[in-house]
């Protein structure tokens, strides 16, 4: 059969498993076993378990269930409110105001958190019903959230980094350090548009609280010293190269439970809800990993990844027009799968041809990371708005209206990361 015969024959198979309802780990190794069973001579069976163990008994995937641990414990803790009376006082003079909580939250939450979804949910919790009360508007509140949420995705610890390494053979405490500048940028434009919002919508913005002294809004940022102390300790563990990103994880849970021991929060209640709510998220995640190492296995021994990437080199896309295509490929990708997923089911297809291009694969990194973040605010399976709808009740098409801005932000993020890639490449290098 040709390649093409071959690919539509295993899309197919893709999509009918997948709209079945199976579960996407097993889809994958179902996938995967089909090819291996048609189109290879290799047996199957023999093949499924070695690369099914390997991939699951990765060290370096350690750190995934750790940092996962880690946000399930902030989660249930009281930080979302310290972090708010903490960052009040210092937006009351910023055009949009209190807006910019939801920036700023999101920003601190996601560097200790790793999660997406836990980071929209987290600083949803917190400023949708104060933001609601003191009279703010929904569109612009619940968009700024749905954005700003898909940070806890580029600023690490990030569980999509983690999977990204693990996958391409790439140190996670690189894309660790090389997510931090353009984490930073990106806030810096969603506060940026919320500035330039509130200029063209003053009317729909409610006047400022009482303003502070300064001296009172320094004592109201004690509440900010335990996950500052939380994000220095993780982060410059791996940056001082102290601890690898697998220690740095262990680190991050163990001050999660004293900061939430320190809050009084850390009942035994508290830690099995953690426990198994970690727990069931990395055996989703890892059931999606190991489908997805047969998958590129399988992918191997047919020999598809090879002939795309001899196809793609063959068009002669210069590596920017490859960037927009690859780009559009995941966000239409991000229409149908989560983020986890995307990446490990395309990058043993697609790490040949970024390698073809002399594409720096730390860079790359973040790249994907960017457009995986894009995904999560993409209808209909965008995992941020479901959360949003969840926790608003309003509809998913609204939701997604309302947070279609901040989509365009994030493509200006990819422009500006291919014009400057300093902003991923300068951090790593000085490490």
């Amino acid at each position: 059969m040709s390649d093409v015969a071959i690919t539509t024959l295993l899309l197919v198979a893709l999509f009918a498993l997948l709209g079945s309802g199976v579960w996407i780990g097993l889809t994958l190794a179902g996938v995967a076993w089909i090819g291996m069973q048609l189109f290879s001579s290799r047996p199957a069976g023999d093949a499924m378990a070695i690369t099914v163990w390997g991939s699951a008994s990765s060290w370096t995937l350690t750190a995934l269930p750790l940092f996962i641990w880690m946000g399930e414990i902030l989660f249930r803790t009281r930080l979302s409110e310290s972090m708010f009376r903490g960052l009040a006082p210092w937006v009351s003079r910023l055009p949009g105001r209190l807006l910019h909580t939801n920036v700023i939250g999101c920003t601190i939450f996601a560097a200790v958190s790793g999660s997406s979804a836990a980071t929209c949910a987290t600083i949803g919790k917190m400023t949708l019903p104060e933001l609601g009360r003191r009279g703010y508007p929904d569109d612009i509140t619940i968009g700024s959230l749905a954005g700003a949420g898909t940070l806890g995705l580029l600023i690490p610890p990030s569980i999509i980094m983690i999977v990204y390494g693990v996958t391409a053979d790439v140190s996670i405490a690189r894309l660790f350090v090389a997510g931090i500048i353009p984490g930073m940028v990106l806030a810096g434009l969603f506060s940026g548009y919320l500035m330039i919002w509130t200029a063209l919508n003053r009317d729909r913005v409610p006047p400022p609280d009482r303003l502070m002294p300064f001296g009172e809004k320094l004592y109201e940022s004690r509440h900010l010293i335990p996950v500052v102390v939380l994000i220095a300790s993780v982060l410059g563990s791996i940056y001082a190269g102290i601890a690898t990103a697998t220690e740095a994880a262990a680190v991050g849970v163990v001050g999660a439970l004293l900061l939430s021991a320190a809050q009084r929060s850390l009942t035994w209640q508290t830690f099995r809800d953690s426990l198994m709510g970690a727990t069931r998220l990395y055996c989703m995640i890892a059931l999606i990993l190991s489908g997805a190492a047969f998958l590129t296995l399988a992918m191997g021994y047919i020999g598809l990844p090879r002939h795309l990437a001899e196809f793609v080199t063959s068009l002669g896309l210069s590596p920017f027009l490859l960037i927009v295509a690859l780009a559009m490929f995941y966000v239409i990708l991000g229409c149908f799968l989560d983020g986890i997923s995307m990446v490990v089911l395309t990058m043993g297809v697609i790490l040949p041809t970024v390698t073809a291009a002399k594409l720096d694969l730390v860079w790359f990194g973040i790249f994907v990371v960017i457009v995986v973040e894009m995904a999560q605010i993409t209808p209909p399976i965008g995992f941020n708005l479901f959360v949003l709808q969840g926790m608003t009740g309003k509809e998913i098409t609204w939701i997604a209206r309302v947070t279609f801005p901040f989509f365009l932000l994030m493509c200006l993020m990819v422009l500006l990361l291919w014009w400057f890639p300093q902003l991923a490449t300068w951090l790593p290098s000085k490490m």
